[in-house]
């Protein structure tokens, strides 16, 4: 799996940064190449003599390097690597990683990545388990970085506690398996998702929405980008990271959604709608916040309207692309599901109830019913949101590329 791979190893001023060369001999022994990037912070625990020697090739330590390394270095380690692996990655970089900063060669390279990056943090437990630090970790997993969860035992410090550096092996086996699930299946495909709510406005402060996170359909955008599809994501008001190489488009009522779908849909070869589109919106929106007339009478009537019907739209235009709905029902989901199929000239619809455990708004996880216009009805148990697009992308990744 290893053998003619390009590997840039990033390593980083942690204690853990003497086992690394470990690693790279065995990248080598595998038949990889192995380009290797340090911190300055890192030489104080790894020479830069030492890497180099094991590497075959010399180490860019700093963002200036000289010699061969002079120029646009990043840009071109950037196009030559199939992945890279940060280990040890310290809190420190974890943090700069997840805001996008880029003050070292390490950093300065993994902004400039079209591959694959390998995180593998290594630090204290009482820094690993700090809200900072988890919040970046959950930020880096958003942006398709592959984190590996670092191990418990003995630590530096003396401490017991979750915070060591994976053993080698573990470490390798993820590159394995990332080079190995890294398909370019999509490459030529250009692709539109929808995802969020919409929210309706009733007054300047208020509105009708849902409770869709997003979650589902930025999985798609960020899956699809990873398989080489050029990605056009259309979100109503979310709480995510835009995934790497994914152009986003936010919107906020379902007729800016529908506006913007309607502007990008043309150039497309697929697009799938996973957004939750308010299906009513007030009549009248007030200038005014609305008050409480009177603290007698506890009702208060609201007059709705139909919203624009995204879906329909898209059915009717099609042509020759592939077109991919949802559909979130909580009682006779399949044959709702089948309805809205065949009313919308899906060619897919993706079914799920947020009633069952796993599944639904705000979850990492769903549980789907994977419907095709010929009629086939397939289960998934429950799984990533991540691993269910892939399986989307899986039924559609044929008839893609045939277009």
């Amino acid at each position: 799996m290893l053998k003619g791979k390009h590997i840039v190893v990033g390593i980083t001023g942690g204690i853990a940064a003497y086992k690394i060369p470990f690693l790279i001999r065995s990248f080598r022994k595998a038949g990889a190449d192995v380009h290797v990037v340090m911190t300055e912070a890192a030489g104080k625990f790894v020479t830069p003599l030492t890497l180099s020697t094991l590497s075959g090739r010399d180490v860019v330590q700093g963002i200036f390097p000289a010699a061969e390394h002079a120029g646009t270095w990043h840009i071109k380690l950037g196009e030559w690597s199939d992945v890279m692996v940060i280990a040890p990655a310290t809190a420190n970089v974890v943090a700069k990683l997840a805001h996008g900063y880029a003050d070292d060669a390490v950093t300065t390279l993994a902004l400039a990545m079209r591959c694959p990056v390998v995180v593998a943090p290594a630090m204290d437990v009482d820094m690993w388990n700090h809200a900072a630090t988890q919040s970046n970790i959950d930020a880096l997993q958003e942006m398709g970085y592959v984190v590996l969860p670092p191990e418990e035992g003995d630590l530096a410090s003396g401490l017991v506690g979750k915070g060591r550096l994976p053993e080698m092996e573990a470490i390798e086996r993820a590159v394995e398996d990332v080079l190995q699930n890294r398909r370019q299946d999509l490459r030529g495909v250009r692709m539109l998702v929808t995802a969020g709510p919409t929210y309706e406005p009733l007054d300047p402060v208020r509105f009708l929405g849902n409770r869709s996170s997003g979650k589902m359909g930025f999985a798609i955008a960020r899956t699809a980008s990873e398989r080489g599809a050029e990605v056009t994501l259309i979100s109503g008001h979310v709480h995510l990271r835009t995934p790497k190489g994914v152009t986003r488009i936010d919107t906020e009522s379902a007729q800016q959604m529908f506006d913007e779908t309607k502007k990008h849909y043309l150039r497309q070869h697929a697009v799938i709608m996973t957004a939750a589109v308010a299906d009513f919106a007030p009549i009248s929106v007030s200038k005014k916040k609305i008050k409480k007339e009177s603290e007698s009478d506890p009702t208060f009537s609201l007059q709705l309207r139909k919203t624009v019907d995204i879906l329909h739209f898209l059915g009717s235009k099609k042509g020759r692309r592939t077109l991919v709905g949802f559909a979130l029902e909580t009682d006779n989901g399949i044959a709702s599901a089948k309805k809205k199929l065949r009313e919308k000239r899906l060619d897919m619809i993706v079914l799920n109830n947020p009633l069952e455990e796993g599944a639904g708004f705000g979850t990492d996880t769903n549980i789907v019913t994977l419907i095709t216009k010929q009629g086939k009805v397939e289960r998934l148990k429950r799984m990533s949101k991540h691993a269910v697009a892939d399986q989307i992308l899986n039924r559609l990744a044929g008839k893609l590329k045939k277009k």
